[in-house]
């Protein structure tokens, strides 16, 4: 039986320690020792708890109050069986009825819920809630339990609001980047320090007591608090926990423990404190690297401009890279927010650039509207301004009777003050979906508009968004490619949606007249394109060597791209060979050193080879890749053999592709 699907819970004790800078500040919404046991002295002091969320939850993007409510959605989604394993250490300690351990959930989700739920009207919920005398008699009984007489749940409030205060009075002036990693790992000095606040903090209540000597009545100590801790965050669904900490902490070091912050948060003894603020020292951002800038932007016209501030972007570089492990190849993700504006520009400095590559930031990504583009920075050493522009719909409808699946957006970037429309590293574009009810999302492709003619790219559907890498910029969007041959009947059974999908997603094509050749066999140049193109590796600045491959033909950007990453090889230094026809164990080879180009953890077994009962007629050469293509199930045998060396055909690959394509 599932609790309403409730919020991880555990004694309220524990619920206590947990209120610390690395876990649940929670009085900072549920305000200061006013907080009585009736609804009706908590509202003499709404007005100071309203300000005092106010002035927390104001430091926060919109991304990150949406990240807040995702981990509270989570916690919220854990069973009641997820629960009960993972609290089982701790709930052994406590002696409750079924009825009781019900209640005991209610509260938590009660509490916590409105914590993660960035509205203010939230903080009273409890005191207004139905179950409220539950409460109450659940908090005495618990409290009794713990050698505590009269605990109520306005004590419980207070004390979570004295340990608030003691620990902001210890971080006054705490490096933030000491904070966030406070947030994130409960080993950390500044954790271990809120902990034993917490733990030994003594709250006049009725009663002089200690967390610690609850705790210890309990037959609970810390080692126990922190397996609790452990077990709930090992739940699978709850993925979110450090990332909302880390937003917390930012928040908190912006109005309380930052050098300069002249906020009194009070004293714990019902005072609402001040409201005032210096200007922060460093941008807020999240964990998922997103700095809100959305009120950078201005609007004239149908144009908006984002005008940064580069001390501000290159503070955000260093709040990034404090609260991250790694410390290379990073993403800043610059969140406009929604933008009524047909057209936006983000120029990005000179200094902002050259900062980013200093600092380790490997990419600026900009997002608005559900839109994002990301920009690999290190290809850059002047002023880059991206420009996206979203144009009307009838510049593909009226070319194309395809479905329209997106809104069509056009892009430019200039660098230096120069145009540029070609790319050493591609541009990788996150383009919304839209009004694609009834449409086959298998077919969707990003399409290129080249002189009133369509051009299919291909990309990556996930959820409501497709993604694709571009080495150049013009105008895309995203159709529904609904591709059909008429000679494909005698491979329809275990080829024909493999061909569809991949004639798609523009990886493979016909060869005139409505025809597909299913059982024709594939050149080395038709296998490079099919293969660059279905993992979005098309790179136009790359180079080859091959005095057999024309710069003018039409497979030759295929051939320099795979050479260049190494997936495929010449027949000698000098030859490609390009129309000669490929082996399936060629065609695995060139699969695996694909895939391994853009997914290095992936893995070879080593017994592969053992299920072929022609192993060994597999070239040297060529062993290593058609093992690791038959460990991923890229290609399979028929009959329990591999048949290395037949040609393969193009219904064979267009099979390839495709599990090329959902390989993960």
């Amino acid at each position: 039986m599932t609790l309403k699907k409730k919020l991880a819970v555990s004694t309220l004790a524990v619920s206590m320690a947990a209120a610390s800078v690395a876990g649940l500040p929670l009085s900072s919404i549920l305000g200061q020792s006013g907080i009585v046991g009736t609804a009706s002295a908590a509202s003499a002091n709404y007005d100071a708890l309203k300000a005092r969320a106010n002035l927390l939850y104001g430091k926060l993007s919109d991304a990150s109050k949406q990240t807040l409510r995702e981990f509270r959605a989570e916690l919220q989604s854990v069973s009641r069986t997820e629960l009960e394993t993972a609290l089982a250490p701790i709930l052994d300690h406590v002696t409750l009825t079924s009825t009781e351990k019900t209640t005991l959930f209610d509260f938590y989700l009660e509490v916590v819920g409105s914590y993660y739920n960035p509205d203010v009207t939230a903080i009273t919920d409890i005191l207004e809630s139905p179950n409220y005398s539950a409460y109450q008699a659940l908090v005495k009984n618990i409290g009794e339990q713990a050698g505590i007489t009269d605990l109520t749940v306005g004590k419980v409030y207070n004390f979570i609001s004295v340990v608030e205060q003691k620990e902001i009075a210890a971080f006054k002036g705490a490096n933030l980047a000491d904070l966030y990693a406070a947030a994130k790992n409960p080993s950390s000095a500044l954790a271990v320090q809120a902990k034993n606040i917490a733990l030994n903090t003594n709250v006049v209540a009725g009663t002089d007591y200690t967390l610690k000597a609850a705790l210890l009545e309990l037959g609970v100590d810390a080692n126990l608090v922190s397996t609790l801790k452990t077990n709930l965050e090992a739940i699978p669904s709850v993925t979110k926990a450090k990332d909302a900490a880390v937003i917390l902490a930012a928040a908190y070091y912006d109005v309380y423990l930052k050098s300069g912050a002249v906020v009194d948060p009070g004293t714990g003894s019902g005072g609402g404190g001040s409201t005032t603020v210096t200007t922060p020292v460093a941008p807020t951002v999240t964990a998922a690297g997103i700095y809100d800038v959305s009120k950078l932007v201005t609007i004239v016209g149908d144009k908006a401009t984002l005008k940064l501030v580069d001390a501000d972007v290159l503070k955000a570089f260093d709040a990034l890279v404090a609260s991250s492990t790694v410390k290379t190849g990073l993403t800043l993700t610059l969140n406009l927010g929604t933008v009524n504006a047909a057209t936006v520009e983000v120029p990005l400095s000179k200094a902002i650039i050259d900062a980013a590559k200093a600092k380790g930031i490997a990419n600026i990504a900009i997002t608005f509207n559900g839109l994002t583009v990301t920009i690999p920075v290190g290809q850059f050493s002047e002023a880059v301004t991206l420009t996206a522009s979203t144009i009307a719909d009838s510049t593909v409808t009226s070319i194309s009777s395809l479905k329209l699946a997106s809104s069509v957006y056009e892009f430019d970037l200039t660098v230096g003050g120069v145009a540029t429309t070609t790319f050493q590293q591609p541009i990788i574009i996150k383009l919304p979906l839209k009004n694609t009810e009834g449409l086959d999302k298998e077919l969707l492709s990003v399409t290129k508009i080249v002189y009133s003619a369509l051009q299919f790219q291909g990309g990556v559907v996930d959820g409501e968004y497709i993604t694709e890498p571009r080495d150049t910029f013009s105008s895309y969007a995203v159709v529904e490619n609904k591709v059909s041959f008429k000679d494909v009947a005698s491979v329809q059974a275990w080829a024909g949606r493999q061909i569809a999908v991949v004639a798609a997603k523009g990886a493979i094509e016909g060869v005139g007249n409505g025809n597909f050749a299913p059982k024709s066999n594939v050149t080395r140049a038709e296998f490079a394109k099919m293969l660059i193109r279905a993992l979005n590796l098309e790179n136009n600045s790359a180079k080859q060597s091959f005095s057999d491959v024309s710069s003018t033909s039409w497979y030759a950007p295929y051939v320099a791209v795979a050479a260049e990453k190494g997936i495929i090889t010449g027949r000698s230094a000098a030859q490609f060979d390009p129309n000669a026809t490929i082996t399936r164990a060629e065609m695995a080879t060139m699969i695996s050193r694909a895939v391994k180009s853009v997914n290095p953890a992936a893995t070879t077994s080593a017994t592969a080879l053992g299920q072929f009962s022609d192993a060994a007629k597999i070239s040297a050469s060529l062993r290593d890749g058609v093992a690791f293509a038959a460990s991923n199930n890229l290609v399979i045998g028929n009959a329990g053999k591999f048949n290395p060396n037949n040609t393969a055909t193009r219904a064979e690959a267009a099979v390839i592709i495709y599990r090329t394509i959902n390989f993960k």
